[in-house]
């Protein structure tokens, strides 16, 4: 019994989604790494640390998410079958899923240096604020960003000990392409959400409107992923991973329109795994690999 509500809590934050995020963060440690001049060889428990951070973070968030949406999940035709509203898992059982996610998260960042332990309650509250913001505020969508794009900054952190404000370029970067795809999967909700009377970008414009403005944040994390690359003399190769990835998120709008939202899950989960791999593997290539 105990071992199915587990399943069924991995099931409910979208466990396998990590690999979302996940990739920014390595790639915010491999930038800290080559400013280092150290090998990830040298480095493997901090690397496992972040890894650890990172996944039990999200782990906490989600599942915090799904506690207080359960109330507008339950009224929701696409998500009244979701773990919490179904049934399926109980408000106490998810409740000590966070508390574990937790008490994870801050292990690890206590694991890696103690600037990271000293913002971690900051970035707990900051990824738990997001729950609330559809409520009052259209920003949702880039509290949303700003929650994942803290990953590559901390792993920063994590190599360093310290911040360096061009790390702060991979966070923009993350933010407006997490808050351009969770506009696209918002489009979903835009009559409930006009009804119930919340904030999200799509029931406040309009569903044109929003799409246009998911592009420009798309365009956003092209500009934004350039300067990074200026910014720290990267090579050939992580020009051709913005290529790459501004290639797959002009295919990724093309498969959603204002009267069409059927292809929707394709272009909210396969393409962004396939953002988020491909940039990394060529930026990783050429960080790691084409050392100056």
């Amino acid at each position: 019994m105990f071992w199915t509500r587990v399943k069924h809590s991995l099931d409910m934050i979208k466990f396998e989604h990590s690999v979302f995020a996940l990739p920014f963060a390595l790639t915010g440690a491999a930038l800290a790494f080559r400013e280092s001049r150290l090998g990830i060889t040298q480095n493997v428990w901090t690397l496992v640390w972040i890894v650890v951070a990172m996944v039990s973070a999200r782990s906490a968030a989600m599942a915090f998410n799904r506690l207080i949406d359960a109330d507008i999940d339950a009224r929701n035709p696409r998500t009244r079958t979701r773990h919490l509203p179904a049934g399926l898992l109980s408000a106490g059982f998810a409740w000590i899923f966070v508390a574990a996610s937790v008490v994870i998260f801050l292990t690890a960042a206590g694991a890696l240096n103690s600037l990271c332990l000293k913002l971690a309650p900051v970035a707990l509250a900051i990824i738990f604020f997001y729950s609330y913001t559809k409520r009052f505020t259209s920003l949702s969508h880039l509290v949303l960003g700003f929650s994942l794009g803290m990953a590559p900054a901390a792993a920063w952190i994590a190599v360093r000990g310290s911040l360096d404000w061009r790390i702060l370029l991979l966070t923009a970067a993350v933010m407006f392409w997490t808050a351009g795809f969770d506009i696209i999967y918002s489009c979903q909700d835009f009559e409930f959400d006009q009804s119930a009377g919340l904030f999200s970008l799509p029931a406040r414009i309009g569903l044109a409107p929003a799409l246009i403005v998911s592009r420009l944040f798309h365009l956003m994390m092209i500009v934004t992923l350039t300067a990074l690359a200026a910014a720290f003399h990267l090579g050939l190769l992580s020009l051709a991973g913005i290529v790459a990835v501004a290639l797959l998120l002009i295919y990724e709008q093309s498969l959603v329109r204002p009267t069409d939202f059927s292809r929707v899950n394709a272009a909210f989960f396969t393409m962004n795994g396939w953002v988020s791999v491909l940039f990394f593997v060529f930026w990783a290539a050429d960080i790691l690999f084409l050392r100056r």
